[in-house]
């Protein structure tokens, strides 16, 4: 996943993931998920086509007693517009409500990504609204929106 240490615009415009990473940013952000996945906060997973990782998508929050997870994920340049993003997320839902029993899984989407907000309405999410000026990185400030699919008994 070398490629998150050379963020494209989108990257760069809609994550978290800084536009200039250091050396030791993506050890550093991967073993977040390392150690999440000890305690029950996190859980991520390489997006895999054709044997090669080209994304990364998780569960940035996990709050299982609570019954509740943010979806979060992000992919290589080559791999966007093929479906890759969607079946991620879908998988990661299904994961979600099944095996981890959870009722209710967020989308926080950059309000200007139109791309991963139609990713979220494929995989079946349903928008809430938008937190205002929520977001923020490197000096500047975005809207966010609020996807959720919620599990019924």
């Amino acid at each position: 996943m070398q490629w998150l240490m050379h963020p494209d615009a989108d990257i760069a415009a809609f994550t978290y993931i800084p536009s200039s990473p250091d050396d030791g940013f993506l050890e550093h952000w991967l073993g977040r998920y390392d150690d999440g996945w000890q305690t029950g906060e996190r859980a991520g997973f390489a997006v895999m086509l054709g044997g090669e990782a080209v994304g990364f998508a998780a569960f940035v929050k996990l709050f299982l007693d609570e019954q509740e997870g943010e979806i979060g994920y992000v992919l290589a340049p080559a791999a966007r517009g093929r479906g890759v993003a969607t079946r991620a997320v879908g998988l990661l839902t299904d994961w979600g409500f099944g095996a981890l029993g959870l009722r209710r899984i967020e989308l926080r989407i950059d309000a200007r990504n139109g791309a991963s907000q139609r990713v979220a309405e494929r995989a079946g999410y349903e928008q809430e609204g938008v937190l205002r000026n929520l977001a923020f990185k490197e000096g500047r400030r975005s809207d966010v929106s609020i996807w959720s699919r919620v599990s019924h008994p």
